[in-house]
């Protein structure tokens, strides 16, 4: 698998470690893009001729593509944003500022990314309404089943914790917000490429995940929204393409999901991201999820022998994420050790920083897979690791 990523060629020492914050590109995708610009260049939605037709049809094979990947019911329902940051803030905005009053509570817990949590501040400051939080316990899990309720409009979980690899009960989620009136949405930022995603079957009422991670190009997310919900919230971008007619004294606005894609879009890599998923689907998600927390389990057991590190998130139901904290051991020193030996892990606060603090850190290392990562990689990064550690404490 690692041959169909040219950045091994060009590095062949590479051991990288940090597909949690962004994946490498594989080469389908690489010349998908590179074709769309040098051969097949044209704008979408807007006109007649050959290559502007080409590319309104490959950006809707996409969409297409994206609705499969995740069993939405329509392709409509699938609406292309600048990633999963762009996408929970489009519902904080939209959806949020035209339900939300002061009373009404949003609910997230402390285990959430930066991402997942300024927007609901910032809603909630916007409205009045009331910022709940689930806390973390020891094991890594933050349960927001006892805390919704009848004043609960809102529920915002990750699906998959970027730091402790928690994976939350979505659909028992789903059920109960629903039971209460409130509305759910899902961080599948850490989900989308690893475990199989079927939005029907979760019931979530939106899902956003971003191309990077799902090795895909950058600058392109993705947000799932049922239907009628999508009908009923108003735009958050005023400009070209998500119109239906505008005059002097109003604008009417186009169905979704056209209404939330204001201006020219990210055509290029939107075209892109279809070879991307295709890779991923042609694998299979099971068979992915199975290989990660083979190299999972083989680095626990590794990480467990090291004197004094302390591994975050210990939970039933994880994925093959790992974060840790070594005593005495700053983790910037650590991550510049290992990656003077070609190892690329991610170090600092890992844009989580309430649920690092509910660990008594503000920072810590974190090592997460992709495709392309073997036994081998984690053979080679506990060795070099035990080598950091030595240097570091002598």
């Amino acid at each position: 698998m690692r041959g169909k990523f040219p950045i091994f060629d060009k590095h062949p020492d590479l051991i990288y470690l940090d597909s949690a914050a962004t994946t490498h590109k594989p080469l389908t995708v690489i010349e998908s893009l590179s074709r769309f610009y040098s051969e097949g260049y044209g704008t979408v939605h807007r006109a007649i001729y050959r290559s502007s037709l080409a590319a309104t049809e490959k950006y809707n094979e996409t969409r297409e593509t994206v609705r499969r990947f995740l069993n939405a019911s329509y392709a409509e329902e699938i609406i292309f944003t600048r990633g999963t940051t762009d996408s929970i803030n489009l519902v904080a905005t939209s959806w949020g500022k035209t339900h939300l009053k002061p009373g009404d509570e949003i609910l997230i817990t402390e285990m959430e990314h930066h991402s997942n949590i300024v927007p609901w501040q910032l809603l909630a400051e916007q409205t009045g309404a009331t910022l709940r939080w689930a806390s973390i316990n020891a094991r890594g899990e933050a349960n927001v089943l006892p805390l919704i309720n009848p004043k609960t409009k809102i529920v915002s979980v990750a699906h998959i914790s970027n730091v402790t690899g928690t994976i939350q009960p979505i659909r028992q989620i789903a059920d109960l917000a629903h039971q209460f009136g409130a509305v759910l949405l899902v961080d599948g930022a850490q989900a989308a490429s690893h475990l199989p995603v079927d939005v029907q079957r979760l019931d979530c009422d939106f899902y956003a995940f971003s191309s990077h991670k799902c090795y895909g190009p950058t600058g392109l997310g993705i947000l799932y929204g049922k239907k009628e919900l999508l009908a009923a919230m108003p735009p958050t971008h005023g400009g070209g393409d998500m119109i239906e007619k505008v005059f002097l004294e109003k604008t009417t606005y186009a169905h979704p999901p056209l209404r939330f894609e204001a201006g020219t879009p990210i055509i290029g890599p939107v075209i892109a991201f279809k070879a991307a998923l295709d890779l991923i689907e042609s694998i299979g998600r099971v068979h992915i999820a199975a290989h990660e927390m083979a190299l999972y389990s083989a680095l626990e057991e590794g990480l467990k022998k090291i004197p004094h590190l302390r591994l975050i998130g210990q939970a039933p139901e994880k994925s093959s994420i790992a974060t840790f904290a070594i005593e005495g051991i700053h983790p910037l020193d650590l991550a510049t050790l290992l990656d003077l030996q070609h190892i690329a892990v991610r170090s600092g606060h890992l844009c989580a920083q309430p649920c690092l603090r509910a660990f008594g850190l503000e920072s810590a290392t974190r090592v997460s897979f992709g495709l392309y990562n073997t036994l081998d990689d984690v053979q080679i990064f506990l060795r070099e690791l035990t080598r950091a550690i030595k240097k570091l404490t002598s």
